[in-house]
């Protein structure tokens, strides 16, 4: 397995303080055992896999690798996820947010500050890197509206940046365009040397953004019309991670606490109540979530390996698959 030098190490590790994983979680804290039911695991062909996110566009299921950059990808109701994008194409040397708009795969670039645009075929269609302010960057997540602009979170700056959808439904001809990333919007209470703005989506009407701050577990909703953020009225979640909307209901993947936590939110998007909390034998990481049909996806990332140099928990690196109720 590859390993990160002590000084990238040690870099990221001030980037996401306090990560301390538990071993294994042998316990499910939903109301009800039924949610273990049909559960099963899929497999990640890659010794390097550390599959931070997770996508799909309903035909099949992404991941990437945090650790060198590899996508992976396997057909929905596989039992394997297999590489797609070989690690160091095009300047992809770390994945973390992965998210699917129309025919249009979008991948964060991590630590390097970068982003990429590719067709469904693997065609890059545009890189972006963040602008040179010298600050340190963690391009970590990514939504879209329903118009087909992208927003993505820096948990080290207090940004937004955006893509518009024209950009992004480019067709591929010609020269392939890299641009700096624009920002978009500022974001509040950012703590300097910890992860910040991490999971974003957007609402169902296009209006606004919810974003999830790792740290301290608060969540905030961004109105995209004039830049206003106000934090909501829910429980701090603590290691908030990669988010997924369906309706009303805020599935938060908390990578710390290795659980699902579904947060229901109400009256505009003010409030939010915990309605369950959910984890499943083998949980390890758990950085990513998506959905699909009725399904759950969730990554089992061994992420704190990946900081830290920490011995491997399972030589095999998995998505878990999970019944949504």
């Amino acid at each position: 397995m590859m390993r990160r030098t002590t000084t990238t190490l040690a870099a990221t590790a001030v980037a996401l303080a306090a990560v301390t994983v538990p071993a294994k979680a042998t316990t499910m804290t939903t109301t009800s055992q039924n949610h273990k039911q049909g559960a099963y695991t899929l497999t990640i062909h890659g010794e390097n896999a550390f599959p931070e996110s997770i996508a799909t566009d309903g035909d099949h299921i992404y991941t990437g690798s945090i650790d060198d950059g590899t996508v992976y990808r396997g057909r929905l109701g596989a039992k394997t996820l297999e590489p797609f994008l070989p690690a160091g194409q095009d300047g992809r040397t770390e994945v973390t947010g992965v998210k699917i708009a129309g025919d249009r795969l979008l991948l964060a670039g991590a630590f390097t500050g970068r982003f990429f645009v590719y067709t469904e075929t693997g065609k890059l269609v545009a890189s972006y890197t963040v602008p040179d302010t010298g600050e340190k960057t963690l391009v970590n997540d990514e939504a879209i509206t329903p118009d087909g602009d992208v927003y993505i979170t820096d948990s080290l700056r207090a940004v937004v940046y955006r893509i518009p959808a024209a950009e992004v439904r480019a067709p591929v001809a010609g020269a392939v365009p890299h641009r700096t990333l624009r920002v978009a919007y500022r974001l509040p209470d950012y703590v300097a040397g910890q992860s910040n703005g991490n999971g974003i989506v957007a609402t169902p009407d296009g209006k606004s953004l919810i974003i999830g701050y790792w740290y301290s577990g608060a969540l905030y909703r961004l109105t995209l019309a004039d830049g206003t953020v106000r934090k909501i009225d829910a429980p701090p979640l603590p290691s908030d991670d990669g988010m997924v909307l369906r309706g009303n209901a805020l599935y938060i993947a908390r990578s710390v606490n290795n659980e699902v936590t579904e947060v229901r939110l109400s009256h505009h998007d003010t409030r939010g109540a915990v309605v369950a909390e959910r984890t499943y034998p083998g949980a390890d990481t758990t950085t990513g979530v998506a959905i699909s049909g009725d399904r759950l996806l969730v990554t089992n990332s061994q992420l704190d390996a990946f900081l830290y140099g920490n011995p491997l928990r399972s030589p095999v690196f998995t998505v878990e698959n999970l019944p949504l109720r």
